[in-house]
């Protein structure tokens, strides 16, 4: 209900309730006032006849009564006197006139208890004022009615009953009453017209901030109140008429930045309001994922909460996230369809050898296969996702695509994705400078524990694999072994032939040592043309047949140099953990032990470490 209705309303009814409580309390007074006015004019009349027959008694003229009780029945508004006889009376005078004797039960009731009776009562259709008043033996007043009757004083003598017409009354009271309502009710339109006028401003200012409210709940701010005064109401407008301005000012400027920092073109005739709380909410839950993919320690942590964002949050199945490899002309799936590491299957298997095949890597551009079917000729999707489409995201990474992201999606989805497409393009903008830190911190890491010139491991990552091979041994109830292997006679090729020989010498070895072992095992340049091999899962008989093999191996191993081949070989020494020390550094040295043994007893031989060959001096 509108607070017009709502006014009328209240006014209609404040006005029928004061009209049906004057009536009520009108009519309530004028019955008082008109039983009131009957019942004094009985009492008179009774008076006065009471008089006349205790005169027409004395007079003796009593015989005369009933004419005078005819004559007086006449008198306007009486309608009707008689009088009857108490016990008294009628022993000592008879039962007198025939009216007399008919006693009705409020007579005998009057007589007999003495009080008077007034009330409403029906006679032939109407409604008359009857009262039935009782005379009571007195001796106060000449003459007394002792001395005509023999009664005791108190008794009552007899009662007379006047039935008085009060519809002359009733009619003005109805007519006063209908005057007092008409003046009232024209009181109450006077003053229901005269208010409506005064809170019709306050009335059309409501509905107007109702239709502004409304419309601002939409994002449409454009609504205007109507300024009708000058007081609290029209103050009340002007107000709302700036605040409705500066939302709409400071709500398209807000929208206008963040539509710019995430690149979304709303749509015209979308809920600028909503929409804007959206895109708020959405660089919010973009600033929390970038904090924690910052936080994470590796680049496949990162892939992997990407991916769980494009699953859970864009409720996304089909997509996949690849990664450039080093060599710039490789794509690597990281997660495909929420997999870690998953085969490629929503495209042609080629851009995994040749990247540039995949069009967003080429062009660095985004590939959007929903608008423009077809436009990648790489895209094969799987033969159970009818109508697929897709689009392919490059993720720009210090000016060159670092990734590439695929979002693949069918029919009835294709407008929801099109949809979260800029949304999405925000978190891999937030995601590429991350990944690209973390693999450029993984190639750092992973340089510092490779040797450069050979692509082998080095000793500092020695250093920190200990602890996870010593463990991984134990908790299996293995053994591995530790092979200390050294170029024999390599110095001559640098004093010979220069240090490019020399390079060129350890990189053919660091080869053909990693050809000689299982991808497993590790090969490690521990310092100049010294390198250590650990074999895992080996005990110490089985690592002499392979250290055998290695030996073979560089013995026949020629290196191509500027005009010549060099040939060396190699001595190894061999020991094992835990067989002869619970200490990795100890094994260790007892390989190096073992292989200074092989040097001085005519190199080129692999020997076992023994007890034997432990001297105090080795200790320090």
């Amino acid at each position: 209900m509108g607070l017009k209705r709502k006014t009328t309303t209240f006014f209609f009814i404040l006005t029928v309730i004061m009209v049906a409580a004057l009536v009520g309390a009108s009519l309530f007074s004028f019955r008082y006032f008109a039983l009131s006015t009957a019942e004094d004019q009985a009492r008179t009349a009774a008076e006065i006849v009471r008089v006349h027959l205790t005169e027409s008694m004395v007079n003796g003229t009593i015989d005369k009564r009933k004419t005078f009780l005819d004559r007086l029945a006449a008198v306007k508004g009486l309608f009707n006197v008689r009088v009857v006889r108490g016990p008294g009376v009628v022993k000592q005078f008879g039962a007198g006139l025939k009216s007399e004797q008919q006693l009705d039960s409020i007579d005998k009731q009057v007589i007999q208890t003495a009080k008077p009776f007034f009330g409403l009562v029906d006679s032939s259709g109407n409604q008359l004022f009857r009262a039935t008043i009782p005379y009571v033996a007195q001796s106060e007043n000449e003459p007394h009615c002792l001395q005509c009757h023999q009664v005791a004083k108190g008794d009552v003598l007899g009662a007379i009953s006047l039935y008085l017409s009060i519809e002359e009354q009733r009619d003005q009271a109805f007519l006063i009453v209908l005057f007092m309502a008409l003046v009232i009710g024209l009181f109450a339109v006077v003053s229901m017209g005269f208010s409506r006028r005064l809170i019709k401003p306050l009335i059309d200012t409501a509905e107007a901030v109702q239709l502004a409210v409304h419309g601002a709940r939409k994002g449409d701010f454009s609504a205007r109140i109507q300024h009708q005064s000058d007081d609290e109401v029209g103050q009340i407008a002007k107000d709302l008429n700036i605040l409705l301005v500066l939302l709409s000012k400071g709500l398209e400027g807000i929208a206008h930045k963040v539509a710019g920092l995430i690149r979304y073109n709303q749509p015209i005739g979308e809920n600028q309001l909503a929409t804007t709380i959206e895109m708020v909410e959405s660089l919010e839950d973009v600033s929390r994922f970038k904090q924690a993919i910052e936080e994470d320690e590796t680049k496949e942590e990162v892939y992997w909460r990407l991916s769980k964002v494009i699953n859970d949050d864009f409720m996304i199945d089909h997509f996949s996230i690849y990664e450039v490899a080093s060599s710039k002309n490789k794509l690597k799936p990281m997660v495909v369809d929420g997999v870690p590491g998953h085969d490629c299957c929503w495209c042609d298997p080629q851009i995994l050898v040749r990247a540039d095949a995949c069009r967003a890597k080429r062009t660095g551009h985004v590939v959007d296969g929903m608008s423009t079917t077809g436009i990648c000729t790489a895209f094969s999707p799987r033969e159970d996702l009818e109508d697929a489409y897709h689009v392919c995201i490059p993720m720009i990474q210090s000016g060159s695509v670092g990734g590439v992201v695929q979002v693949v999606t069918d029919r009835d989805r294709k407008a929801l994705a099109c949809n979260m497409m800029p949304f999405i393009e925000v978190y891999l903008r937030e995601a590429a400078p991350v990944l690209e830190a973390k693999r450029l911190m993984s190639t750092l890491r992973e340089s510092a524990l490779r040797d450069p010139m050979t692509g082998l491991h080095n000793r500092r990552f020695l250093q920190e694999y200990v602890d996870i091979l010593v463990s991984y041994t134990d908790r299996n109830k293995s053994s591995f072994s530790v092979l200390m292997a050294d170029l024999d006679y390599f110095k001559q090729i640098n004093d010979t032939y220069g240090h490019e020989a020399g390079d060129a010498t350890l990189k053919a070895l660091a080869k053909t040592l990693t050809s000689c072992v299982r991808a497993s095992d590790l090969v490690i340049r521990y310092g100049g043309e010294e390198f250590l091999i650990i074999l895992r899962d080996t005990d110490p008989e089985m690592s002499l047949q392979v250290a055998e093999k290695i030996r073979e191996a560089i013995e026949n191993m020629k290196v191509e140099l500027t005009g010549t081949v060099v040939q060396r070989t190699i001595s190894v020494g061999v020991s094992g953990y835990p067989d002869d020390s619970s200490s990795f550094w100890q094994v260790v040295k007892y390989a190096d032990v073992a292989l200074y043994q092989a040097k001085d007893t005519g190199r080129n031989k692999v020997l076992r470490f023994i007890p034997e060959m432990w001297k105090e001096d080795d200790a320090y």
